[in-house]
């Protein structure tokens, strides 16, 4: 039913998982802190101790310093994310670091609000300040 083997090999080289690239652009108001909101209400991923789906919503909150997110390529790289069996843990966390690579903010956090399973509700934050 499920390649649970697999996915557990993958927990211990999650930095090395290869996702799209997201894209920026040119911030125009970088002389300011203002915050952006963006929020995946579909996200999916797979457990991967059992091979099923995990739904979530992905909330990314940052003040962009020279550049902002491009979407259409963040949602592809939400996307790419729908068959791998990943723990919260690490979603959460490789999504706040690949987002802090593209873009540099002055500060970040990300969010993964997963739907219930097995009983058990997760809620993991990672957070992200430019020193």
């Amino acid at each position: 039913m499920s390649n649970t083997s697999s996915y557990d090999e993958l927990q211990t080289h999650i930095r090395d998982l290869k996702t799209p690239s997201i894209e920026t652009w040119e911030n125009q108001y970088s002389d300011r802190d203002y915050t952006v909101e963006i929020t995946n209400l579909e996200f999916t991923t797979v457990c991967p101790k059992t091979g099923l789906p995990d739904f979530a919503t992905i909330t990314i909150t940052y003040v962009p310093n020279k550049h902002c997110i491009e979407l259409k390529s963040l949602k592809e790289y939400f996307v790419s994310f729908r068959d791998i069996g990943i723990f919260h843990e690490h979603l959460v966390n490789k999504v706040l670091e690949d987002f802090v690579n593209a873009c540099q903010p002055r500060s970040a956090e990300v969010v993964g609000d997963f739907n219930i399973r097995g009983g058990m509700k997760t809620i993991v934050r990672a957070s992200y300040v430019r020193k």
